[in-house]
């Protein structure tokens, strides 16, 4: 879909001149099609890169200059309101007269200041425009940051204070700590999401004002400071997060550990316990022709007491050591 700002009465495509009005600051492609591509190159006489050339992870092909042209990629979360947030690639070609941002899902930040670019005067330019859009997804991480520590703040609570190995049930306990575990290793994933965009949204922050230098105001150049200083506090209190997250990895760990030796434990108790009993019945269980016993009026009871006593002793020894 391509989306032409500001372009209210459509006259762009349908105009047979290869060179763009004076008001057109903002032209954004999602997930565009070939023809869409060719007609933005030929307007703008841009290369519109693809999802593959967006996607690469090394500096040179993030931040890049060709003749004036600025272009810049970074990750950014999609649906990140929602469990299913995953990174999505998006371009920012960024020329002294337009802006033109190639994306592949929808976003909830470039609605944002879609619905703001034709009522805030200070989008008026394209670099206006992309240092709203770099704000918003700053915005938009803040929020999502804030959300997974108000999650980790409830687990937390739950792991510590809701005692989860004293329940009544076994099994009850361990699938609730498995629980846990899967959604504090869930929300690690957020988290690492949230720091792979920050770092992208400084390092094009960083690059697009020194290198834009010449043609970006001062206004514009204390707002992208600003988002350098947004980012570098968010990084921070993300780093805070991630080691809460490991921390809380390592408690439920712990607390599946102790789940573990206590079942050993119950199993190691009942082996010893019944082995002298074992050895009892297996003495008079021996066919010997002389066995006193065998004579004895209440010899029966009294291998049954012998059995009994031999497995109490063990219990209360086992008690009195505090085992159990």
């Amino acid at each position: 879909m391509l989306t032409i700002y500001r372009d209210a009465a459509g006259t762009v495509r349908e105009s047979a001149s290869l060179d763009l009005p004076q008001e057109v600051i903002w032209i954004d492609l999602l997930e565009p099609t070939a023809d869409e591509k060719a007609f933005v190159e030929s307007r703008t006489h841009i290369q519109v890169p693809s999802i593959e050339a967006l996607s690469e992870i090394e500096a040179s092909s993030r931040l890049q200059v060709s003749r004036g042209i600025i272009y810049l990629s970074t990750p950014t979360l999609a649906r990140s309101d929602t469990t299913e947030a995953f990174l999505s690639p998006v371009g920012f070609i960024l020329t002294p007269t337009v802006l033109v941002t190639v994306r592949f899902a929808k976003l909830a930040t470039f609605d944002q200041v879609a619905d703001q670019i034709h009522n805030d005067p200070s989008l008026a330019t394209n670099v206006g425009v992309f240092t709203a859009l770099l704000e918003a997804i700053v915005d938009r991480g803040a929020d999502v940051l804030e959300g997974l520590r108000g999650e980790l703040d409830r687990i937390s609570h739950r792991v510590f204070h809701g005692n989860p190995i004293h329940l009544s049930h076994a099994v009850r306990s361990t699938n609730t700590l498995r629980t846990t575990l899967s959604a504090v290793g869930a929300i690690g994933e957020r988290v690492s999401q949230a720091r792979d965009v920050m770092l992208g949204v400084g390092r094009i922050a960083s690059f697009a004002r020194d290198i834009g230098e010449e043609w970006i105001t001062p206004e514009f150049r204390v707002r992208l400071r600003a988002v350098l200083k947004d980012v570098a506090s968010l990084n921070e209190y993300e780093a805070h997060l991630s080691g809460k997250v490991q921390f809380l990895l390592d408690a439920v760990l712990g607390y599946i550990t102790i789940e573990q030796n206590d079942l050993f434990k119950v199993l190691t108790i009942a082996s010893v316990v019944g082995i002298p009993p074992t050895l009892m019945a297996g003495i008079y269980g021996m066919n010997f022709k002389f066995m006193p016993e065998l004579d004895w009026a209440w010899g029966y009871p009294f291998g049954l007491a012998v059995i009994l006593v031999s497995a109490v002793i063990p219990l209360l020894w086992f008690k009195w050591r505090g085992w159990f």
